[in-house]
């Protein structure tokens, strides 16, 4: 009797041990997977200071969305560095041009289809100070007129 036992334990440790592994295994998996999520969290928001207290990582700053249909006549205010993104032509957007009274100031940037995705044209700021945009569709033969004021980057 005390073979049988002996052989019930036995087996009933292996049993034991077989029902336990799965879940170890599926522990360990998860604890990997919760550490790896951890470290790509940390990674993607993370950004060292440096010596003077100031974060390393670069800010994004949504661009500044100006719809083709009420722009013209207006001033459109902007900080070095951002992007005016001129919407509302989904179907001639590629065929804007501009004439930028003063380049140094501002530079636009042609609508495009890389067959993937549509880009809107822009305008980017490249310095402080104004200048007009005289926007041109030479599909439609719309005519679009405004300032563009680039303030200083925050």
């Amino acid at each position: 009797m005390h073979r049988n036992r002996g052989a019930g334990a036995a087996r009933g440790a292996a049993s034991v041990v077989v029902q336990r592994s799965p879940r170890r295994g599926r522990l360990a998996s998860g604890l990997g997977l919760g550490l790896a999520l951890g470290l790509a969290l940390a990674g993607c928001t993370g950004g060292g200071a440096s010596d003077d207290g100031a974060s390393e990582s670069a800010s994004v700053v949504a661009p500044v969305i100006v719809d083709l249909a009420d722009v013209d006549g207006t001033t459109v205010e902007v900080a070095v560095g951002n992007t005016i993104d001129l919407t509302g032509d989904d179907e001639t957007y590629t065929e804007w041009t501009a004439e930028i009274a003063d380049e140094s100031v501002a530079t636009f940037v042609p609508g495009r289809d890389d067959g993937s995705a549509q880009f809107n044209p822009g305008i980017d700021a490249l310095a402080e100070g104004s200048t007009d945009v005289t926007l041109e569709n030479s599909a439609t033969g719309d005519i679009v007129e405004f300032t563009v004021e680039v303030t200083a980057a925050p």
